[in-house]
């Protein structure tokens, strides 16, 4: 990708909403749609039914009910390679596509999980998938064959009665100079809310009060949502993976977080960091974990190349002493997008999936710290950009340097 590494040095301080360049958006929303008509002809797919709404927002910019629609499909998308776009609403919202300038003929959709269509499920699932054969008849009329990012059983039956055979379609890897710019605007809105909590933090207060203040800048500042609430104190930092609740935080201890935040336009910031409670100096224990999940981060970020394999990355990744290695995080790096993506980059002896890092790709280096049998434990997360020339950081809030 042309100029890539020196795209950082030259953002905006502060690309929140309102700040984007005029026209920026719409580059944005041009350059994703064509990548996933680029990738349907490259695979020799002529379309691609699109249910997951994180997809939707990809390809068209259009956003209804997130949260609600993923677990209920009632909206779903079609794109031609070579065709229109089409858009199957949920009932009355066809609204949703006014001020987004994409050329779609909005339908409404039919329903058919269990909510919407009750005993009447497989009919109207085979209602659908005429629908959808219907179409691909009129806009590809020698093909059989079509992309879905998700589908249940019953969907996958209907278009396969009606001559259909389908192929997996989950792909958005590389990102353009104008998507990093609209990434940075979500991550500046995760630091501030990131920032809020460090001022808020005060011995006595509970976990999810402190966890709110990161929902509260979000939602000020334009974003949409949080697809987890990883935030521990205490004892329930180790393990990691516990969400928080109503303890009580107790100074001196400590206490990590996980953002997970879907901020302005859709994009996700990925960041962990992790403090004393009451910003105390931390026990010669704490500064020992913290030291290693430092140097597990920063020596991973050091490493990955363009080109690198992703299996070759793992062989050469920081050697994780014996002591920590069971309460490891699940991957040492996963890609970043809209949310988290591929790829997912397993430690070497967990034998994940091979593949080669990109330039132009984002990305979220993991640690996670903590003894098997430890009281506590650290979790630090940076998110990045892939260059020419290696990894540049993305998220800039402080690490507690003092503490090494």
């Amino acid at each position: 990708m042309p100029g890539i590494s020196s795209l950082h040095a030259a953002m905006p301080e502060s690309a929140v909403p309102g700040c984007l360049p005029p026209g920026l958006l719409d580059r944005v929303r041009h350059y994703r749609l064509e990548r996933v008509r680029r990738q349907l002809r490259k695979s020799r797919v002529p379309a691609i039914v699109m249910y997951d709404p994180v997809n939707i927002r990809y390809a068209t910019d259009t956003s209804n009910m997130q949260i609600w629609t993923g677990r209920n499909p009632t909206r779903y998308i079609l794109v031609f390679a070579d065709g229109p776009v089409i858009g199957f609403e949920f009932h009355n919202c066809e609204h949703v596509w006014n001020d987004v300038p994409v050329d779609a003929e909005i339908r409404s959709a039919v329903c058919w999980n269990y909510f919407n269509a009750g005993p009447e499920a497989a009919e109207k699932a085979k209602q659908w998938a005429r629908e959808i054969a219907d179409l691909l008849r009129q806009h590809a009329p020698s093909e059989r064959r079509i992309a879905v990012d998700r589908l249940d059983p019953v969907g996958l039956h209907a278009l396969g009665e009606e001559g259909i055979s389908v192929v997996d379609g989950q792909a958005r890897t590389i990102k353009s100079d104008d998507e990093l710019v609209v990434m940075k605007a979500a991550i500046d809105v995760c630091e501030q809310g990131i920032q809020r909590m460090h001022e808020a933090l005060r011995p006595g207060m509970s976990e999810q009060e402190l966890w709110a203040h990161l929902h509260f800048e979000n939602i000020k500042l334009g974003g949409e949502w949080i697809e987890t609430r990883l935030l521990a104190s205490g004892s329930r930092t180790n393990p990691w993976m516990q969400e928080c609740g109503p303890r009580l935080m107790q100074k001196g201890e400590l206490i990590a977080f996980d953002t997970d935040l879907v901020g302005p336009f859709g994009y996700c910031a990925d960041i962990s960091r992790t403090w004393t409670v009451g910003h105390v100096r931390p026990t010669d224990d704490q500064r020992r974990l913290y030291a290693a999940a430092y140097e597990q981060l920063h020596t991973n970020m050091a490493l990955i190349k363009p080109g690198m394999t992703f299996n070759k990355f793992a062989e050469r990744s920081w050697a994780m002493p014996d002591t920590f290695f069971k309460n490891r995080y699940s991957c040492l790096a996963h890609g970043i997008g809209m949310v988290d993506e591929y790829p997912s980059i397993s430690y070497f002896q967990d034998r994940g999936y091979d593949g080669m890092f990109e330039a132009g790709m984002t990305l979220c280096i993991e640690s996670y710290i903590g003894d098997e049998s430890g009281k506590e434990g650290v979790k630090l997360e940076q998110q990045v950009l892939l260059t020419d020339h290696g990894c540049t950081p993305l998220s800039t809030f402080q690490f507690e340097t003092d503490w090494l």
